[in-house]
């Protein structure tokens, strides 16, 4: 399985699916070649997901950025279209359009084939578990927390909107995941903080306290925008921030333009448990001129007709994710990072 980070969009990106729309001779907008250089390593997996941090708006509009998203939804057309089978929904933007948008939100992913959790649009759906069934049988449960809504509350009536995160509540529900027949439980945090390549002592605590059950299998971490480490806690594995993946902030600078696709093997040994076996990490880098596209770093530094330039951009990229990552021994256990 693969994981990534947050699918942020920005203005500039939206504007960039318009142009790229209209150089087709089509309107709208089309986000498929701002992802397509990802697609190879994204379709050859057996599940990939996404972090939809943003709520998504009519398709028509009206869009909104920062403060408060509402994401044109065409941005599911090309996740679709290169390989993902799931996002996750919980962030600290997740209600910033009410629960008109939460709503909106989840019937354009089901619109577009999309599975999804950590936001609801009913308490029956809150409580059921995410389960998807791979090709060779094996279900994997997703869940997906966020630390908070950047000052928003979740209505009285509707407490069930978005998973905010309380350990009792996450191992339960990792709990009722695995009693649903789920072999392994994937879990999504948006937690620490923001511009920061190190975990907080609260990430560090909930990892262990989560990792420790055995209900939940690996934890993908998102909300900080800049890539943090990667650790193996007693044979399981989390990546406390995978940073963005794709994105344009109003000041973009390396850390919110690199990110990382980690891919976990899971194999059945013995028969009935699922272990992680193997684990790699594909570094990204938002590129912005001579337009927006997310690159596959490994793939352009073995593509010959990448310029001296880019490529001298891209092994900056890569050595600092591959720092990043290995800061707390992830090297030492065995990551690989391609």
């Amino acid at each position: 399985m693969l994981g990534s980070g947050d699918v942020l969009i920005h203005p500039p990106l939206w504007q960039q699916a318009a142009a790229d729309a209209q150089a087709e001779g089509r309107t709208g907008y089309d986000f498929g070649p701002i992802y397509a250089a990802i697609k190879p390593v994204v379709s050859r997996v057996d599940l990939a997901t996404c972090e939809l941090e943003t709520p998504l708006a009519p398709p028509q509009g009206p869009f909104a950025g920062y403060p408060d998203f509402s994401a044109p939804p065409q941005v599911l057309t090309a996740l679709t279209s290169i390989g993902y089978r799931s996002c996750t929904t919980a962030s600290n933007h997740t209600i910033d359009q009410g629960a008109g948008g939460v709503t909106r939100t989840l019937d354009e992913l089901d619109a577009a084939g999309l599975a999804h959790t950590g936001s609801a649009r009913s308490a029956t759906e809150a409580a059921t578990s995410m389960i998807l069934t791979m090709t060779n049988g094996a279900k994997v449960a997703q869940l997906a927390y966020t630390f908070n809504f950047n000052g928003l509350t979740l209505p009285a009536n509707e407490p069930w909107l978005a998973n905010e995160t309380d350990i009792p509540t996450i191992l339960a529900a990792a709990h009722r995941a695995k009693l649903a027949g789920a072999d392994i439980v994937v879990l999504s945090m948006h937690w620490g903080v923001e511009y920061t390549h190190t975990a907080t002592d609260l990430q560090k605590s909930q990892a262990a306290a989560l990792l420790a059950s055995p209900d939940i299998d690996v934890i993908l971490g998102d909300h900080a925008h800049a890539v943090q480490p990667m650790q193996e806690i007693n044979g399981k594995w989390v990546i406390y921030c995978m940073g963005n993946q794709i994105s344009r902030h109003d000041e973009p600078n390396d850390d919110n333009r690199e990110g990382v696709m980690p891919i976990f093997t899971f194999t059945e040994t013995p028969p009935g448990t699922w272990k992680i076996t193997k684990v790699e990490a594909v570094p990204t880098w938002m590129q912005i001129t001579p337009g927006l596209r997310l690159i596959d770093v490994p793939a352009a530094l073995a593509d010959p007709a990448t310029s001296p330039a880019d490529r001298a951009v891209y092994e900056r990229a890569r050595d600092q994710i591959t720092g990043y990552l290995d800061a707390y021994g992830a090297d030492k256990s065995g990551l690989i990072v391609d």
